[in-house]
C-alpha cells in the first residue's frame, strides 16, 4: 500500500508515521485493512493516532457489549482509545488530517507537510 513506511514532517520537529496493510478478513479488522497513523512530537511521543493494533472499551454505559471491531482513535497521547467506525480508507486518511490539523493548530504548529520520507529507506 503506497502510504504503509511514510513520515511526513512538520515544522519544529513534528511529524506523522503511517502504516497500513493488507491482512486477511477477520471479525476484528473486517475490512482486511491493519493500520496505524501517528501524530508524534519532536521527542517521538505520540500525541494523537488511529489504528486497529487492540480493542477498546465501548463507550457510553457500562452495559455496553464492546465491538468485536479494533477500529479506534486515540484523541491524545494518554487516551486509552475510543470506538471509531472506519468506512473506506479514503475516510480515514480524512479523519486522521482532520485530527491532526486540530492538535497542530492547538500547539500553534502549521499544519503544511515540509518533509516527506519512507521507514523503509
Amino acid at each position: 500500500m503506497a502510504f504503509d513506511g511514510r513520515v511526513h514532517s512538520f515544522e519544529h520537529g513534528f511529524w506523522l508515521k503511517f502504516e497500513i496493510k493488507r491482512v486477511a478478513a477477520t471479525a476484528e479488522r473486517p475490512h482486511g485493512l491493519r493500520y496505524s497513523f501517528t501524530l508524534h512530537d519532536p521527542e517521538g511521543k505520540r500525541l494523537m493516532g488511529f489504528d486497529n493494533a487492540h480493542s477498546v472499551p465501548a463507550q457510553g454505559s457500562r452495559f455496553n457489549k464492546p465491538s468485536a471491531e479494533h477500529d479506534h482513535w486515540h484523541r491524545a497521547g494518554d487516551d486509552a482509545g475510543r470506538p471509531y467506525a472506519f468506512t473506506t480508507a479514503d475516510q480515514l486518511l480524512v479523519d486522521f488530517q482532520t485530527e491532526v490539523e486540530r492538535v497542530l493548530s492547538e500547539l500553534g504548529i502549521d499544519d503544511a507537510v515540509i518533509g516527506a520520507g519512507d521507514l523503509r529507506a
